[in-house]
């Protein structure tokens, strides 16, 4: 059975002591709830990998509770560090070099001389992290390829009896993974959307690179590349301008002109099948609603989701990045 850990002042060191015994961990981050393991314990991260039912060529971001812990395991240049002053704690990853003398085990950068590293922006998993020592190794707590969780119950629907523990922080603010760039070229480049924009990073460094795709048959070299991602239960149809029968609607802000093949208006819809991820077209709201919205409409009995159309601006690519990618699962 899995126990919810609700925090209080003794969370941290009583969370970070199963940690440091290898035992696995679901923690609340503001981007999505992640399985953690410490990241120098190879046999609690082969775990992680077990649980998730992950490929190993897939690495995994170690999570730090500063630039301190994260410069003892990465090679910061100027431009990372820099970034990193701005934007952490928050939703934003770099790939760095990996220093030959890390204890990061193997696992967690699937064998590559790099290393995937952030800082969550929430109290309770960056005192567990501090409490602990290490960085943590976390992806999102569902299994793999499937819709990413933001609260404790979407970890239980997507893992079950496999995880046996999960720090409870509230649904997650943000609700869309972390930002992801790559630090180890000449210029930085832009693996995964996020809610740091490519306009926030180019308004503090400059001009930053798009990464090519990556096939699922190829080695990626930060988590979210893979070309099937996010999938709910049922498919979805992405920028619908109205729904087939038997569709469920994840709308974006006003409905009014929505209506359904053959007949009908969105209110004749069973109920449950109509979710709007912002009445008033505000993006950071969609982001945040979209993987529980998701979720909701993949159990709610509708053959598939028609998905209104995301407007491809600030958060909105990040947004429209997972839909893609879930499209196609």
């Amino acid at each position: 059975m899995t126990h919810i850990i609700i925090p209080d002042h003794e969370t941290s060191i009583g969370v970070a002591a199963m940690l440091d015994s290898g035992e696995v961990i679901a923690l609340p981050t503001e981007t999505v709830y992640g399985l953690g393991a410490d990241a120098t314990n190879g046999k609690a991260v082969a775990k992680i990998f077990e649980i998730k039912g992950r490929p190993e060529f897939n690495p995994l971001i170690a999570h730090v509770d500063g630039i301190r812990m994260a410069e003892e395991h990465g090679v910061f240049s100027d431009t990372t560090r820099l970034l990193a002053q701005n934007f952490w704690p928050g939703p934003l990853t770099f790939i760095l070099p990996l220093k030959e003398t890390s204890p990061i085990s193997p696992l967690v950068t699937a064998g590559l001389k790099t290393i995937g590293m952030r800082m969550p922006r929430h109290k309770v998993t960056l005192s567990i992290i501090k409490d602990l020592g290490y960085p943590i190794a976390a992806p999102s707590a569902n299994a793999s390829g499937k819709l990413s969780p933001t609260t404790p119950e979407h970890v239980i629907q997507s893992l079950g009896y496999k995880i046996l523990n999960i720090v409870a922080g509230g649904k997650s603010v943000v609700g869309l993974e972390s930002t992801i760039l790559d630090m180890t070229g000449d210029t930085p480049c832009l693996l995964r959307a996020g809610a740091i924009t490519r306009a926030d990073i180019e308004d503090l460094i400059g001009t930053i690179d798009d990464a090519t795709e990556v096939t699922n048959d190829t080695a990626p070299k930060s988590p979210g590349q893979l070309l099937k991602h996010y999938a709910p239960k049922i498919p979805l149809r992405l920028n619908a301008i109205d729904i087939n029968q038997g569709e469920a609607l994840l709308g974006f802000g006003a409905l009014k002109f929505i209506g359904i093949k053959g007949g009908g208006r969105i209110n004749d819809l069973p109920e449950g099948w109509v979710l709007n991820l912002s009445p008033t077209g505000d993006l950071t709201e969609a982001a945040s609603n979209l993987f529980s919205m998701l979720h909701k409409l993949g159990d709610s009995g509708a053959d598939s989701i028609a998905v209104m159309n995301i407007p491809e601006t600030g958060i909105g690519q990040a947004i429209n990045e997972r839909l893609q990618r879930a499209s196609k699962s």
